[in-house]
């Protein structure tokens, strides 16, 4: 068999070995015509195209037996990215968040929002926990947590509020404290005498609307809960009120 026909163009591997070796392959394929000459027809030998020392040898021109892309030096397998030195790794820089560095960053503050951490937690007289949580200034937010599930919750905002939580009452004053107790409620329409010396006249306005005025001693209105659609609550000079929507009036001091 000639010796041409076996021959295989050793592999291109780096562009600096490019040169040296179409410069050893043309003496190589003189000496092997000569040798098939004497053998019978010699084979065409492969042309070699020789770039000039620095330049880039075209894809075209690299013989079809070079080695695959998983056989060549780390730097020339893959393409390098656009803007990065061939030969560089191919790595990626974590992106950081703008703003204060994760390691420093501190819960935001009380106070800033619906998403201020909670003011304190309270246990509660039929065994659950208000959750308290400060929104704004004179605003607070109480949620009635029980094994996890909120099943009421309580919002004073410039002024006291309360609800009747399963004939559990609770106030939540415009300073963020919780006060609870269990039962003593009065049905209203009507008027009721209530702890600490205080008397309520509660009306009927509508579904789900009562009124009560709340008077001292010597009759005058010190202050009025108004339940419309939600109860109501109010912490009189240390004795707390609640009315229900259902016109139920309950105080605890």
């Amino acid at each position: 068999m000639p010796l041409s026909a076996t021959r295989r163009t050793p592999a291109v591997r780096t562009l600096a070995g490019t040169v040296l070796t179409a410069a050893l392959l043309v003496p190589a394929a003189t000496a092997c015509s000569s040798t098939s000459g004497s053998h019978g027809a010699a084979a065409p030998s492969a042309a070699v195209s020789v770039a000039p020392a620095g330049s880039p040898l075209p894809a075209s021109s690299l013989p079809a037996s070079s080695l695959p892309a998983s056989s060549l030096p780390a730097d020339t397998a893959s393409a390098a990215a656009p803007g990065r030195p061939t030969g560089s790794p191919a790595t990626r820089s974590p992106t950081a968040a703008p703003g204060t560095p994760a390691a420093n960053r501190t819960a935001p503050p009380s106070g800033t929002g619906k998403g201020a951490s909670p003011a304190g937690t309270q246990p509660l007289p039929d065994g659950s926990t208000a959750q308290i949580q400060q929104l704004g200034e004179l605003h607070y937010l109480a949620k009635i947590v029980h094994d996890g599930q909120v099943y009421g919750t309580v919002e004073a905002n410039g002024h006291d509020a309360g609800v009747d939580a399963n004939d559990m009452f609770v106030v939540l004053a415009m300073d963020g404290t919780v006060h609870a107790w269990m039962g003593g409620a009065q049905q209203g329409p009507g008027t009721f005498q209530l702890a600490g010396g205080w008397t309520a006249e509660v009306t009927k306005v509508g579904d789900l609307h009562y009124r009560a005025k709340i008077l001292g001693g010597d009759g005058s209105v010190d202050g009025t809960l108004d339940a419309d659609q939600h109860d109501a609550g109010l912490d009189a000079n240390g004795v707390y009120l609640v009315l229900g929507v259902g016109g139920e009036i309950s105080a605890h001091e």
